[in-house]
C-alpha cells in the first residue's frame, strides 16, 4: 500500500475545491477506482465511464491544495494497484488532467537495443537508442512528446560514454516522474559520427536534413509519437547544442523545443546573426553554460540576442550560468533536469495551454 502524504495536515484551503480527472487505460475500464491519501483503503468510484474512449473519470473533493492517487483495477479478490510512484494532482488545477496507468508492466522505462537507419543524405548509417517510458508497451492509449539528443552514446550506458560518464538519462526522467515534474516523453539518443563536420556549418546542413527526413519519419512510424513541433524537441552540448539550436531555426515547423547545454556558438557557425537579422521563430530555446571558460561568453551573447529579439525570459527562453560547472559530461547529465521542466513541466504546459485557449477566444 502506498504511504500517506505526512506533511498533509500542514496545508489547507480556506474553501474546499472539487478535482477531476480522467484515467485512459485501454481494457478492463469497467473495473476502475481511484485510492487516494484521504483513504488509502477506500474505493473512489468513478463518476463517468467512458467505453468508446477508454476513460473512467473521477471528482474528489479537496480541503487541501493537493491529492496522492493511484489508480487501481477492482476485481473478486481485491484491487491491483497501479505500478510506479503515486501521482500528485494539484487543487489549483483548472484543466481535466489524464493520468495513463499500467498495472502489468515493468516500473521503470526502457532503452531499445541500438537501432541502425541508412542516410541516403549523410551516405551512412545513423545508429540510434530510443528511451520509452513506464507503461508504454501496456497502456496503449498514450501517445509521447519526443526529445532527440546529440550524442547518443552518452546519455544512458557508462560502456558507451565519453570517458565512461553518461548523463543518466533514464535516471532522472525517472526521479522527474516520480515527482510527477514533467509530462513523460520518449528520447531519442542519435550517435554522433564526425562531429566536427556534421555538428558546425555547412555540414550539419545535410546532417539536420537527415534528422528531418530521414530520422524522425522512421520514429513517428515506428513508435506512438506526437508528432507536431511543439510536442517535439532536440538538444545537445558543445557542439551539439551548436547543431540542435541550428535544426530549430532552420525547421521551426519540425522541432519546437531546442535545448543547448554550452553550445560553441560563433566556432563555425552565423546562428547569432541569424537569430538578430532573421525572422523569429516560434520555437522555446533553453540555453545554458558553465563558468569560468564552458563557452560561457558565446552563450550569453546567444541569450541576449535572442533577449533582443523579443523573446520572453522564462516563457519563450531560459538561460543560466552555473559557477565552476565544467564542460563535461557529468555537469550536463547534473542539470539536465532544467530543460526538461522548461519544456514539458507541468507549470510550462500549463501556462501555455492557457495561453493559446487565451489566443483562440479572442479571435
Amino acid at each position: 500500500m502506498p504511504e500517506t502524504a505526512s506533511s498533509r495536515n500542514l496545508y489547507s484551503l480556506r474553501e474546499r475545491r472539487k478535482v477531476r480527472l480522467r484515467v485512459r487505460y485501454l481494457g478492463e475500464i469497467d473495473r476502475m477506482v481511484l485510492r487516494t491519501d484521504l483513504d488509502w483503503d477506500k474505493d473512489v468510484l468513478p463518476c463517468t465511464i467512458d467505453r468508446d474512449a477508454s476513460f473512467a473519470e473521477f471528482e474528489v473533493e479537496l480541503a487541501h491544495p493537493f491529492l496522492y492517487l493511484k489508480p487501481c483495477l477492482r476485481n473478486s479478490s481485491g484491487v491491483r494497484w497501479a505500478v510506479g510512484p503515486n501521482r500528485l494532482v494539484v487543487a489549483t488545477l483548472e484543466e481535466i488532467p489524464d493520468v495513463y496507468p499500467s498495472f502489468y508492466d515493468a516500473e521503470e522505462g526502457s532503452i531499445t537495443d541500438v537501432i541502425t537507419l541508412p542516410s541516403k543524405i549523410l551516405n551512412r548509417q545513423h545508429s540510434l537508442r530510443v528511451y520509452l517510458p513506464p507503461g508504454y508497451n501496456e497502456n496503449t492509449c498514450r501517445t509521447f512528446p519526443v526529445m532527440y539528443m546529440q550524442d547518443g552514446r552518452n546519455l544512458f550506458f557508462p560502456d558507451e560514454a565519453f570517458m565512461g560518464q553518461d548523463w543518466g538519462v533514464k535516471d532522472k526522467l525517472a526521479l522527474l516522474n516520480g515527482m510527477t515534474a514533467i509530462q513523460q516523453m520518449m528520447i531519442v539518443g542519435i550517435f554522433s559520427a564526425d562531429r566536427m563536420q556534421e555538428y558546425t556549418s555547412p555540414g550539419y546542413e545535410n546532417y539536420g536534413r537527415s534528422i528531418v527526413e530521414e530520422v524522425k519519419p522512421y520514429i513517428d512510424a515506428h513508435f506512438r509519437t506526437r508528432p507536431e513541433a511543439r510536442a517535439t524537441g532536440v538538444m545537445g552540448s558543445s557542439l551539439g547544442g551548436v547543431v540542435s539550436f541550428y535544426m530549430g531555426w532552420q525547421w521551426p515547423n519540425v522541432f519546437g523545443n531546442v535545448g543547448s547545454l554550452s553550445g560553441t556558438f560563433t566556432h563555425k557557425d552565423n546562428l547569432v546573426e541569424r537569430v538578430l537579422h532573421e525572422q523569429r521563430r516560434d520555437v522555446r530555446f533553453y540555453i545554458d553554460t558553465g563558468w569560468p571558460g564552458d563557452n560561457y561568453e558565446v552563450g550569453l551573447a546567444m541569450a541576449i540576442a535572442l533577449a533582443q529579439r523579443g523573446y520572453r525570459y522564462g516563457h519563450d527562453f531560459l538561460y543560466f550560468a552555473y559557477p565552476n560547472a565544467e564542460h563535461s559530461e557529468r555537469d550536463w547529465g547534473q542539470r539536465l533536469h532544467l530543460p526538461f521542466q522548461f519544456f514539458a513541466g507541468q507549470p510550462a504546459v500549463n501556462s501555455r495551454l492557457l495561453e493559446a485557449a487565451m489566443a483562440r477566444a479572442s479571435h
